[in-house]
């Protein structure tokens, strides 16, 4: 491998072998779902993921890129934008990839410092939610509708496994990530929890809903701990004229975390009253001037 500087803050290298440090530490990183949380660092791949980043503000510490993909101008520029850019060769490559048709270009991230729950922001909590897939879709829905954290209880997926970043889609850029959380941590909330659950008297469509809020999604196969749920201030069934017993918990999340987004755009519409729910369970309701009623 030979390097040359191609900027003051940029180094710009080429890898011919496969047993290259940088490598191996990046296929260990993407073989290994929770690598990132010995190593402190995340690997990327794909461009949708990688402009996400940028877009975002992200920054890259290393950026790896196939001799094709050098020569593409988009590409190109996203390489560019990290502190150090090694070229491949595209076999090299797919051996630092999961997929069936190996990208172009990846990026090597710093794992975001461990964050401390915020209060009042509106939240997702995934009570040891498994399937990196499903982690993924709610990840997408919660930034989609407004939701800037997400708590992840112990037992749940790692977030920032490769499988869940692909599912993602690149919203983990966007959400405050908090993960390995015990029960307890939650009590550090001060937004009310909201839970489904088939035995609710109120369907999801008149439940006093209120915003913020944060809502639990629990395990696929077992659902919501009994003791989590009983921390739940509101619990509400979503309806199902279809007869199914249940949605998937992506599926549901995306109801539930939509109707959230839909009931506080309503709050700001001229006239209407707004409902909220107290973390203790109680009910207030206040017009526009914010008087309580």
């Amino acid at each position: 491998m030979t390097e040359k500087a191609s900027s003051p803050t940029r180094i710009t290298s080429r890898i011919t072998s496969r047993d290259n440090p940088l490598l191996v530490r990046l296929r260990r990183l993407a073989q290994d779902g929770s690598a990132y949380r010995r190593t402190g660092q995340v690997w990327i791949e794909g461009d949708h993921l990688c402009a996400a980043l940028l877009a975002r503000g992200g920054v890259a510490t290393q950026a790896v890129i196939t001799d094709e993909g050098w020569e593409d101008e988009r590409l190109h520029g996203m390489a560019v934008a990290a502190a150090r850019v090694a070229r491949v060769a595209t076999p090299l490559f797919a051996g630092l990839s999961t997929l069936e048709s190996p990208p172009r270009i990846g990026f090597l991230i710093e794992l975001p410092p461990p964050a401390a729950v915020q209060a009042q922001a509106a939240t997702v909590v995934l009570d040891r939610v498994q399937d990196a897939g499903n982690v993924g879709s709610i990840l997408r829905s919660a930034a989609a509708f407004g939701f800037t954290q997400v708590l992840a209880l112990k037992g749940t997926v790692a977030l920032w496994s490769p499988k869940v970043l692909r599912a993602g889609m690149g919203a983990h850029f966007g959400l405050r990530l908090v993960e390995g959380l015990a029960e307890a941590a939650l009590g550090d909330l001060g937004v009310p929890l909201v839970a489904t659950s088939s035995h609710a008297g109120a369907t999801l469509p008149a439940a006093p809903l209120p915003w913020p809020c944060a809502w639990v999604l629990g395990h696929e196969g077992q659902g919501i701990a009994a003791s989590l749920l009983a921390r739940c201030a509101l619990q509400v069934r979503i309806p199902q004229p279809g007869g199914e017993e249940s949605l998937n918990v992506a599926a549901a999340a995306a109801v539930c975390l939509y109707e959230s987004a839909r009931r506080s755009a309503l709050k700001e519409t001229p006239g209407r009253s707004q409902v909220s729910l107290t973390p203790s369970g109680g009910l207030t309701r206040s017009d526009r001037s914010g008087g309580a009623q």
